[in-house]
């Protein structure tokens, strides 16, 4: 069973550990190289958790913390992410926790996504979730240091 609760202070700690595994940067691709650095990161991580318009949770799967997800707004556009350990993919982690999230959340629509192309697990995750193709643009990957394909999703 898949639960969300807020995020602590201490799961900075799991989340700055999921952040740097190499093999999940990669497939995530769009996250920045100083977030490698400590204390960037909890700069960073301070001012998403302060920010009214972000609502952040751990994911909590059979009673273990397993990953975090969270909607915020880029631009004007509410807009959700997640991230599960690499320990737990392909458990449906993700897609209960996503789920989870949207239940929470107000139902002001649409509410977008993005995911580097080949990130096909994270495509499915979505798609079960509702979410359906918008557009794809070009941006630069910086986990991968190129210019990749990401998929815009929208749930109306």
């Amino acid at each position: 069973m898949v639960t969300l609760r807020p995020i602590e202070p201490a799961d900075l700690d799991l989340i700055y550990d999921y952040v740097r595994d190499p093999i999940a940067r990669q497939m995530v691709a769009f996250i920045h190289p100083e977030r490698d650095v400590r204390p960037v990161f909890d700069y960073a991580w301070r001012g998403i958790l302060a920010r009214d318009d972000v609502h952040a949770r751990m994911v909590v799967a059979d009673g273990e913390v397993v990953g975090y997800a969270l909607r915020f707004v880029r631009g004007d556009a509410p807009e959700v992410g997640y991230w599960i350990d690499r320990a737990h993919w392909g458990r449906g982690f993700a897609t209960a926790a996503l789920r989870a999230l949207i239940a929470e959340l107000p139902p002001t629509r649409p509410l977008w996504a993005r995911v580097v192309s080949d990130n096909h697990g994270s495509l499915r995750v979505l798609a079960k979730c509702g979410f359906v193709l918008d557009r794809v643009e070009r941006d630069f990957a910086e986990a991968r240091g190129v210019e990749v394909d990401e998929h815009v999703l929208r749930l109306d």
